[in-house]
């Protein structure tokens, strides 16, 4: 079965304007993503798989070569910080 992200209850992404970047909001504060972090959430909308995902950014960003391993490890670390979860 195909893993697919979705963010946790209580999180919510976005783009700042005055920051200049996405963003990551949660009750207790916000975490300022860079491009390829935000790139990547972007894409999460707990209905695609990762595959899903990483074929979405690789048309993107056809120059970058193969995502799937920069992709697999941000979600994974995003799901250690308890921003997302994988069902």
């Amino acid at each position: 079965m195909a893993k697919v992200p979705r963010l946790r209850p209580g999180f919510r992404f976005q783009w700042e304007p005055v920051q200049d970047c996405y963003v990551l909001l949660y009750p207790e504060g916000m975490v300022k993503l860079n491009g390829s972090a935000g790139a990547i959430l972007n894409e999460v909308d707990g209905q695609r798989s990762v595959a899903d995902i990483i074929a979405t950014l690789e048309r993107q960003f056809p120059d970058a070569g193969s995502l799937e391993g920069d992709v697999n490890d941000f979600l994974r670390d995003a799901c250690q910080q308890h921003w997302i979860e994988m069902s």
